[in-house]
Order: C-alpha cells, then sequence, then structure tokens
C-alpha cells in the first residue's frame, strides 16, 4: 500500500510499491520542517508534481529535478519554466488532462482556484499558467491533492468521477479554503480518508485539525498527521 509523508505546507512525498514522487516540494526555509528531518539533498524520486509555481510550493523542485533527473509534471507554463531553469525531464499537462506513466502511476490534473506565478529577485514576476490540482492513482489506490485552491461545485464532479481514498486538503483559510470550506469539500468530494495541509508554516494561516475534523464529522476519517509524520492508504 502506498505511503504518504506530510513533510508540511503543501510538501507530500508518496512511495508506491514501484513508483516515488513528491507534490510541492517546498523544503528549503519551510517552518514546518524540523531541523535533521527532511533535505533537498536525501530526496530521491521518480517525479515532481507541481501545482502552481508559487516560491512555497515550486520550492527546491528546480535542484531535486536536476540532481535526481525525476520528471517534473506540471501545467505547461510552469514546466517551461522549469526548462529554462536547466531541468531535463518534464511532462507537460494541462487541467482536465491526464496520462498513465505506467501500470501503477496516472495522473489528472484537476481545477484549482488560485494564482500561479514566480516570484523571485532574479526573474521577477514570472507567471506560469494556471494553477491546478492533482488526481493521483498510485498501485491501485487514488489520491485527491486539491494544491491550493478555494472551495469550488466541480469537486462533486471529482468525486461522483472517481473513488477517492484519500483527500490532501488545504485548511489555512485567507489564501486557501479555510476549515469550514474544507469541510464542505469534504462533503462534495466523499473520499474514505482526508489529510489536512496547508496550516501550521505561518500564524496568518494557523488552524486547529482537531475543529477540521470535527466540522467533517463522520463524513470521512480525518487524518491529522503532522509534518514529518506518515500514513498509508
Amino acid at each position: 500500500m502506498p505511503k504518504v509523508t506530510w513533510i508540511g505546507q503543501a510538501a507530500v512525498l508518496v512511495e508506491g510499491n514501484n513508483t516515488k514522487f513528491i507534490i510541492d516540494p517546498f523544503i528549503t526555509g519551510n517552518p514546518d520542517v524540523k531541523e535533521g528531518t527532511f533535505k533537498p539533498e536525501d530526496v530521491n524520486v521518480d517525479y515532481i508534481l507541481l501545482t502552481h509555481g508559487h516560491w512555497d510550493h515550486l520550492g527546491d523542485a528546480i535542484d531535486i529535478a536536476k540532481r535526481t533527473k525525476a520528471t517534473i509534471v506540471a501545467p505547461f507554463e510552469l514546466v517551461d519554466y522549469c526548462s529554462k531553469k536547466g531541468v531535463e525531464n518534464v511532462h507537460p499537462m494541462h487541467i482536465g488532462g491526464a496520462h498513465r506513466f505506467s501500470d501503477d502511476f496516472w495522473v489528472k490534473l484537476t481545477i484549482a482556484h488560485h494564482g500561479s506565478a514566480v516570484i523571485n529577485d532574479e526573474d521577477g514576476v514570472v507567471y506560469t499558467g494556471n494553477p491546478c490540482g492533482f488526481l493521483v492513482e498510485i498501485d491501485g489506490k487514488v489520491i485527491y491533492h486539491a494544491g491550493d485552491t478555494g472551495l469550488f461545485l466541480d469537486m462533486q464532479l471529482i468525486g461522483q468521477m472517481r473513488d477517492i481514498d484519500l483527500a490532501i486538503l488545504p485548511i489555512g483559510d485567507n489564501f486557501t479554503m479555510g476549515p469550514e470550506d474544507a469541510a464542505k469539500a469534504v462533503e462534495f468530494l466523499k473520499p474514505k480518508m482526508v489529510m489536512p495541509i496547508h496550516y501550521l508554516a505561518w500564524d496568518l494561516i494557523k488552524q486547529d485539525p482537531n475543529e477540521f475534523a470535527k466540522l467533517v464529522g463522520d463524513k470521512a476519517a480525518v487524518k491529522a498527521i503532522m509534518p514529518g509524520e506518515s500514513l498509508d492508504i
């Protein structure tokens, strides 16, 4: 069964029988990452999935991809940015598109209501297309990582079209869904389990996952693990 580890913020590592991937590998400078736990140079994966270009999601992706030769999977414009930064292995996609990378690894991009731009001193502001979420099937299990998003009604369709084993949802409010909207998302998606993310790193987005669990009630099993912890699905 796949092992899911919450690194912190939106960064999640998933280890299957034959495939390993990481989503939004923001490690360096991540307040959720305790010293000595995760280091970018220790990450060895086959794929890097990026929901959007903001610095706390793009994170260490380019450096990891250059070192490991992992394939970056992301919306076309963000993939183009990574390619121009020297990443050799990329797979561009876009909203609604799906691709089977192997017998045990399938990815589909979903909509997400947010922004997507790389902002740094070197490049200024580089817009990197639409943000996205990911539906991933690995070893027969389906994971939905919503990315940074507000609540949207089409989450009902996502839940109707796939049986979701684990939904990974932001609950931090201000920049994404808050706990109430995320609980409504659980109602729409109907996952077996839900893991809250994106609610610890800074005071502005701090939330109580236990309160989120109360709002979800019996709609799904809430797995409120801490950064550095793992769960099996």
